[in-house]
């Protein structure tokens, strides 16, 4: 309503029209980052920007709703193109991060396998194999091009930054980081990666909020309970799905919120019908006990650009 009736008064001309603040999301041409445009320009108080690599993305962004000068095309590895988009830019929501891809073999093993497992209880089907593309393991993806965007907003003045990453990065042996790895061991990683962007940011002098959400899950907004805690001690619970519309919730709404500032804190939420629905996603930063300790992180992984 509030929204509303700022609309009227300033196509009435009671009000003067001042320009919003512009919020780049990059990645946003993703699943979550379409949910943190689309209720950007919902909420009416910020003017979002999504940043897109691909005809895909941008037709995905069009489709939620983004007009042509709300959308920027390149890649987040590209600095010239960061700092193209990011000049005058108040705020960044970052929600970039690799995305494996099945390789069609080992799925064929898997469903074989688990169809003989039906009649020889001795067999068991196991987990189909994964990889990454060109360019887009972990530490190129979630690590040097995080760090890029984070070297841009700072030289930028960016007087913002949300960084939506993951739970499970204090556990160097969770099953998330042996996605995609290879032989030597590289390539993978992926919760280790983003920690160490997470660091990064922290030691980089922005004002900063990082989301660890829990697994992701479809899902309207608002319908459950936020939950919080810190240090992965959510990882013990049997509940720690969370709907990406409540992770794009929190994310815009850390963006006016003093109580997010320099706050790094895990999401998840309670399963449906338990506890109260969390109508103000701003409610969840008072709820965290404190901060992350960035101090005990573990060494870095193997790298991909490591000497032969």
């Amino acid at each position: 309503m509030h929204h509303l009736l700022l609309q009227l008064a300033l196509l009435s001309g009671v009000v003067p029209a001042v320009a919003l603040k512009r919020v780049l999301i990059t990645g946003a041409g993703g699943r979550t980052g379409r949910l943190v445009f689309s209720q950007l320009k919902a909420g009416g108080a910020f003017a979002p920007i999504g940043l897109a690599r691909s005809a895909k993305a941008v037709e995905a962004l069009k489709a939620v709703g983004a007009a042509d000068d709300e959308l920027v095309v390149g890649d987040v590895a590209d600095e010239a193109a960061l700092e193209s988009s990011m000049a005058g830019v108040h705020a960044v929501i970052l929600c970039t991060s690799a995305v494996p891809r099945i390789k069609k073999l080992s799925l064929a093993k898997t469903i074989a396998a688990s169809l003989i497992g039906k009649v020889f209880k001795s067999v068991k089907p196991g987990r189909p194999s994964f990889r990454f593309g060109k360019g887009g393991t972990p530490e190129e993806v979630d690590w040097l091009a995080a760090k890029k965007q984070i070297d841009a907003a700072v030289a930028a003045g960016v007087e913002r930054f949300v960084f939506v990453s993951s739970m499970g990065g204090t556990d160097p042996s969770n099953f998330l980081n042996t996605i995609g790895r290879r032989r030597d061991g590289s390539g993978g990683d992926i919760l280790l990666w983003k920690r160490k962007a997470e660091c990064y940011l922290v030691s980089s002098g922005l004002a900063f909020t990082i989301v660890h959400p829990g697994g992701l899950v479809d899902g309207e907004p608002g319908k459950r309970e936020l939950t919080v805690g810190v240090d992965d001690e959510m990882m013990k619970l049997a509940s720690r799905s969370v709907a990406r519309a409540d992770v794009a919730r929190v994310c815009c709404a850390a963006l006016s919120s003093d109580a997010a500032k320099n706050l790094a804190f895990d999401l998840a939420s309670k399963p449906a019908g338990e506890g109260a629905p969390t109508e103000d996603a701003s409610s969840v930063f008072g709820k965290v006990a404190y901060s992350y300790d960035f101090c005990g992180v573990v060494e870095d992984p193997p790298s991909i650009f490591k000497e032969k």
